[in-house]
């Protein structure tokens, strides 16, 4: 699945991921009066919602774009039929040829790790049949229970050709706490870097790279540059673009010398585009051109960063 992410990005010169964590406040009034008027002001309304917010969303930016990350934790808040609406997300995503990071950020050991690894990336056994539960393409894992929860997320990988990315250095401001802290002469995150490039090399694709990724938020632009030198085969996924700060030229150091290597998230910054200034005019009944519009922007703006 690296390889086809990275010939993704490449046909669409965009290293971008839109992220799909709907909130309640991004959702257009006529989307959520059509929704509460099929289900009522229930859970399934909301989901309905959600999910025919994402639509409109996907169906603006998927020739410009290569993936899609749904943050599980924005539908998990709804119940079941916001499991649901985040498997129809998956599902409709993948129908329109992107690729699904799910980031649902895992993080056990042994059968739990296992079971984790199976129902996003893998494959059940149900009687003689056998289903793929969520089916994401990639997945965020938390390593901090150490190789004992990455190891059953790298076999799936191995089995099912998809891959992970791994917390390493997040853009949230209190990350430093733990992550900056000092274990004998390195910080823990360059520690977590170094394992994150083994624990990928026996997994890398015919494009060079390996399916074991790593986040890296955009706010930390030069911890980016140490830990692009720590992991030349792995690629990262750079939190923390727009609404947290980053901008295109935070990133330069998180990609090669070739402009590849990393794949850049915005959220909000796309998908609540139309609440913004810059694109306000195209008002609530074109949040999907403004969403489109917003992708655009992001995409002028990396690539004057990378070619500045």
């Amino acid at each position: 699945m690296i390889d086809k992410l990275v010939e993704e990005i490449r046909k669409k010169q965009a290293p971008i991921v839109v992220g799909l964590d709907p909130q309640p406040e991004f959702i257009p009034p006529q989307i959520t009066e059509e929704a509460f008027g099929q289900y009522g002001e229930t859970l399934e309304g909301a989901a309905a919602a959600f999910f025919a917010f994402n639509k409109g969303i996907v169906d603006a930016v998927a020739d410009l774009v290569p993936a899609v990350k749904p943050q599980s934790a924005m539908y998990e808040q709804f119940g079941v039929p916001g499991v649901q609406a985040y498997k129809d997300t998956i599902d409709y995503c993948k129908k329109k040829g992107l690729i699904v990071i799910g980031d649902v950020k895992r993080g056990d050991i042994g059968s739990t790790s296992a079971a984790y690894a199976r129902a996003h990336l893998g494959t059940v056994r149900v009687g003689s049949k056998t289903y793929a539960p969520f089916d994401e393409d990639f997945c965020t894992v938390n390593p901090y229970l150490g190789s004992d929860g990455i190891r059953p997320f790298t076999d799936v990988c191995r089995e099912c050709g998809k891959g992970i990315f791994v917390l390493v250095k997040t853009s949230n401001p209190s990350s430093g706490e733990l992550q900056d802290r000092l274990a004998g002469e390195q910080a823990l995150y360059e520690i977590v870097g170094q394992m994150v490039d083994s624990w990928g090399a026996d997994l890398t694709g015919s494009s060079g790279w390996s399916a074991v990724g790593a986040v890296v938020g955009a706010t930390y632009p030069e911890t980016g540059k140490i830990l692009r030198k720590m992991m030349p085969k792995n690629y990262i996924l750079v939190p923390g673009y727009g609404a947290q700060g980053g901008k295109g030229r935070d990133l330069v150091h998180f990609f090669d010398k070739d402009g590849l290597g990393a794949i850049v998230n915005s959220s909000r910054g796309i998908i609540a585009a139309w609440q913004k200034a810059p694109y306000a005019g195209f008002g609530a009944d074109g949040y999907a051109e403004a969403a489109r519009k917003a992708v655009t922007d992001m995409k002028q703006d990396i690539a004057e960063a990378l070619n500045g």
